[in-house]
Protein backbone atom coordinates (compact mmCIF):
# COMPACT_ATOMS: atom_id res chain seq x y z
CA UNK A 1 0.00 0.00 0.00
CA UNK A 2 2.77 2.45 0.95
CA UNK A 3 4.50 1.80 -2.35
CA UNK A 4 1.35 2.81 -4.24
CA UNK A 5 0.92 6.16 -2.47
CA UNK A 6 4.60 7.09 -2.53
CA UNK A 7 4.54 8.48 -6.06
CA UNK A 8 1.25 10.35 -5.51
CA UNK A 9 2.43 11.97 -2.27
CA UNK A 10 5.73 12.99 -3.85
CA UNK A 11 4.08 14.53 -6.90
CA UNK A 12 1.47 16.34 -4.78
CA UNK A 13 4.18 17.76 -2.51
CA UNK A 14 6.21 18.86 -5.55
CA UNK A 15 3.16 20.61 -7.04
CA UNK A 16 2.33 22.25 -3.70
CA UNK A 17 5.91 23.46 -3.29
CA UNK A 18 5.97 24.88 -6.82
CA UNK A 19 2.60 26.57 -6.29
CA UNK A 20 3.59 28.17 -2.99
CA UNK A 21 6.85 29.29 -4.59
CA UNK A 22 5.17 30.97 -7.55
CA UNK A 23 2.10 32.63 -6.05
CA UNK A 24 2.00 35.98 -4.30
CA UNK A 25 2.16 35.48 -0.55
CA UNK A 26 0.70 38.42 1.34
CA UNK A 27 0.46 39.03 5.06
CA UNK A 28 2.75 36.22 6.14
CA UNK A 29 3.50 36.33 9.85
CA UNK A 30 6.96 37.63 10.74
CA UNK A 31 8.77 34.93 12.70
CA UNK A 32 11.38 37.40 13.91
CA UNK A 33 14.33 35.75 12.16
CA UNK A 34 15.91 37.66 9.30
CA UNK A 35 16.75 34.44 7.44
CA UNK A 36 13.52 32.60 8.29
CA UNK A 37 12.63 32.05 4.66
CA UNK A 38 16.00 30.35 4.12
CA UNK A 39 15.16 27.91 6.93
CA UNK A 40 11.85 27.21 5.19
CA UNK A 41 13.67 26.61 1.88
CA UNK A 42 16.19 24.32 3.58
CA UNK A 43 13.48 22.24 5.29
CA UNK A 44 11.17 22.17 2.25
CA UNK A 45 13.92 20.83 -0.01
CA UNK A 46 15.13 18.39 2.63
CA UNK A 47 11.64 16.90 2.61
CA UNK A 48 11.37 17.08 -1.19
CA UNK A 49 14.64 15.19 -1.61
CA UNK A 50 13.62 12.57 0.94
CA UNK A 51 10.25 12.03 -0.77
CA UNK A 52 11.89 11.66 -4.20
CA UNK A 53 14.44 9.26 -2.69
CA UNK A 54 11.59 7.10 -1.35
CA UNK A 55 9.85 7.26 -4.72
CA UNK A 56 12.95 6.30 -6.68
CA UNK A 57 13.98 3.56 -4.23
CA UNK A 58 10.63 1.95 -3.49
CA UNK A 59 8.28 2.82 -6.33
CA UNK A 60 10.75 2.69 -9.23
CA UNK A 61 13.07 0.15 -7.56
CA UNK A 62 16.29 2.15 -8.05
CA UNK A 63 19.32 0.97 -6.09
CA UNK A 64 19.68 3.09 -2.95
CA UNK A 65 22.79 4.98 -4.09
CA UNK A 66 21.21 5.76 -7.44
CA UNK A 67 17.98 6.83 -5.73
CA UNK A 68 19.90 9.21 -3.45
CA UNK A 69 21.84 10.79 -6.31
CA UNK A 70 18.78 11.13 -8.55
CA UNK A 71 16.65 12.59 -5.75
CA UNK A 72 19.31 15.15 -4.86
CA UNK A 73 19.89 16.20 -8.47
CA UNK A 74 16.17 16.42 -9.21
CA UNK A 75 15.53 18.53 -6.10
CA UNK A 76 18.41 20.91 -6.79
CA UNK A 77 17.37 21.34 -10.43
CA UNK A 78 13.71 21.74 -9.42
CA UNK A 79 14.61 24.43 -6.87
CA UNK A 80 16.79 26.29 -9.35
CA UNK A 81 14.11 26.20 -12.06
CA UNK A 82 11.49 27.47 -9.58
CA UNK A 83 13.76 30.40 -8.66
CA UNK A 84 14.27 31.28 -12.34
CA UNK A 85 10.51 31.04 -12.92
CA UNK A 86 9.91 33.39 -9.98
CA UNK A 87 12.06 35.95 -11.74
CA UNK A 88 10.58 35.47 -15.22
CA UNK A 89 6.91 34.56 -14.68
CA UNK A 90 5.91 36.55 -11.63
CA UNK A 91 5.81 40.23 -10.80
CA UNK A 92 5.77 39.80 -7.05
CA UNK A 93 8.66 37.34 -6.71
CA UNK A 94 12.34 37.51 -7.65
CA UNK A 95 15.23 35.11 -8.07
CA UNK A 96 17.25 34.83 -4.88
CA UNK A 97 20.60 33.06 -5.09
CA UNK A 98 20.51 32.40 -1.35
CA UNK A 99 17.22 30.53 -1.78
CA UNK A 100 18.93 28.30 -4.35
CA UNK A 101 21.78 27.72 -1.88
CA UNK A 102 19.35 26.89 0.94
CA UNK A 103 17.45 24.50 -1.35
CA UNK A 104 20.67 22.77 -2.39
CA UNK A 105 21.96 22.52 1.18
CA UNK A 106 18.70 20.86 2.26
CA UNK A 107 18.98 18.36 -0.59
CA UNK A 108 22.65 17.69 0.14
CA UNK A 109 22.14 17.23 3.89
CA UNK A 110 19.42 14.62 3.55
CA UNK A 111 21.45 12.91 0.81
CA UNK A 112 24.48 12.65 3.09
CA UNK A 113 22.34 11.25 5.91
CA UNK A 114 20.74 8.71 3.56
CA UNK A 115 24.13 7.80 2.06
CA UNK A 116 25.72 7.11 5.45
CA UNK A 117 22.61 5.33 6.68
CA UNK A 118 22.82 3.11 3.60
CA UNK A 119 26.58 2.61 4.13
CA UNK A 120 26.14 1.67 7.80
CA UNK A 121 23.26 -0.65 6.99
CA UNK A 122 25.32 -2.47 4.34
CA UNK A 123 28.39 -2.60 6.59
CA UNK A 124 26.39 -4.10 9.50
CA UNK A 125 24.75 -6.75 7.30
Amino acid sequence: MLKKVTLAVTILYSIALATVSLIRLNNLPDIGISFGDKIFHFLAYTLLTYLWFRTFAYYFQFKKKSAIINAALLSIIFGTVIEVLQDTLTVSRALDVYDVVANALGAILVSIVLWFNNFLHVKNS
